[in-house]
């Protein structure tokens, strides 16, 4: 038949086609994979803190009145600087005036009592001696007239008291002060000793931070603190610890820590807002993220990403006519390598960061999120790189 050969043909180029296709497509290379990196910079020295805090007196009282009464003026608010003797405060002294003239009145007529008993007796005396009265009348007149004299001393001593409550309805400065608390308001009726205004000497600033008391234990007693103005932080002064407290608070587990400030500016007034915190020199070391750490087959290591050109990035058998082939080496691809390092202390701080002693050298970039799904080797690309 004159098809049979042409329909040969056609079977004998069609296996040469199919022949010629390969058998599967490449398999397509894994995606360059981002991350963010840190680049690790030594230091030299560690700081306690900062702590916030405010500032407070050293020395302060909460005055009030030594009697009872309602409040009728009240001179003086928060923030008021007063002078020794300046009046704080007044109460009502309708009463005091009344239980003045009362005494005053007392003592008038024990007077007259005290007169009139001695009179008696003497009288009584010169009849003793001329036999008119017996010996006994004589006692009586001579107990009268000791009675009357010390009615007479006790009515002194109650218009001397009257006197002074009449005093005790102002309040006055003991020192020269600052206004800190008032706690009580015209019209209000107090007792003896209840505050009326707390007051404050502000030559002595104390700054008064609450602490951890898991951080009370590192704090060094003898330490010169850095006290920075949070309203100002160019402003500064020093401090040094005065007193901790000895129990923690119950609900927030700090102790409370004041610091004798040394020579405050006029800017560290009271009540102010202050930031405390303490450098100390320690050996060099690396601050990192506690998420840059690898803790797995028993090592403790980082991923390090080399900057590009930099021994360590390409594998051996790569080729410079290779890279020219390879467009991610082009767009700022790199490799990452594990790297172990040593750490100084067992884990993170209460900021969430480790600190490295030995492995990184400065200016290295060292991966500090999703470490645990890195392989070494693995093609990156720096998550900020534009190029």
């Amino acid at each position: 038949m004159k098809w049979a050969p042409l329909v040969g043909t056609l079977v004998v180029g069609a296996s040469l086609l199919t022949a010629c296709q390969p058998s599967q497509e490449a398999p397509a290379p894994p995606p360059v994979r981002p991350v963010l990196t840190t680049v690790a910079q030594p230091t030299d020295s560690v700081i306690f803190g900062p702590f916030a805090g405010t500032v407070e007196p050293r020395y302060q009282s909460q005055l009030g009145f030594q009697i009872g009464g309602r409040v009728v003026a009240r001179d003086v608010t928060v923030g008021d600087v007063v002078k020794k003797d300046q009046r704080l405060a007044a109460l009502d002294p309708i009463v005091s005036r009344f239980d003045l003239s009362r005494a005053e009145a007392e003592l008038a007529d024990a007077k007259a009592q005290a007169e009139n008993a001695t009179a008696t007796e003497a009288r009584t005396r010169r009849l003793m001696e001329g036999g008119n009265v017996t010996q006994a009348q004589l006692d009586a007149a001579v107990a009268r007239r000791d009675t009357a004299q010390a009615r007479l001393a006790q009515a002194g001593a109650s218009l001397q008291k009257a006197r002074d409550q009449i005093g005790y309805t102002e309040l006055h400065a003991d020192f020269d002060g600052v206004v800190t608390q008032r706690l009580a308001e015209i019209g209000q009726v107090v007792s003896p000793g209840q505050g009326i205004v707390t007051l404050a000497r502000p030559e002595t600033r104390e700054a008064v931070v609450d602490i951890p008391e898991t951080l009370t234990g590192a704090m060094p007693k003898d330490g010169l603190f850095t006290v920075v103005l949070q309203s100002a932080p160019e402003i500064t002064a020093r401090g040094r610890v005065r007193e901790v407290a000895p129990f923690a608070e119950s609900g927030t587990r700090t102790r409370r820590v004041r610091l004798t400030l040394e020579e405050p500016g006029p800017a560290f007034r009271l009540g102010a807002t202050i930031t405390v915190a303490l450098e100390r020199s320690t050996e060099r070391r690396f601050i990192l993220p506690a998420t840059a750490l690898l803790d797995a087959d028993g090592r403790r290591s980082v991923w390090i990403v080399p900057e590009a050109g930099k021994p360590g990035e390409e594998k051996a058998d790569d080729r410079a006519g290779d890279r020219a082939d390879r467009p991610g080496e082009r767009h700022g691809e790199r490799h990452v390598e594990r790297r172990d390092v040593t750490l100084d202390g067992t884990g993170p701080d209460r900021h969430g960061r480790v600190s490295v002693r030995t492995g990184l050298k400065p200016g290295e970039r060292v991966v500090v999120a999703g470490v645990h799904s890195l392989r070494d080797g693995q093609t990156v690309r720096l998550a900020d790189d534009r190029n």
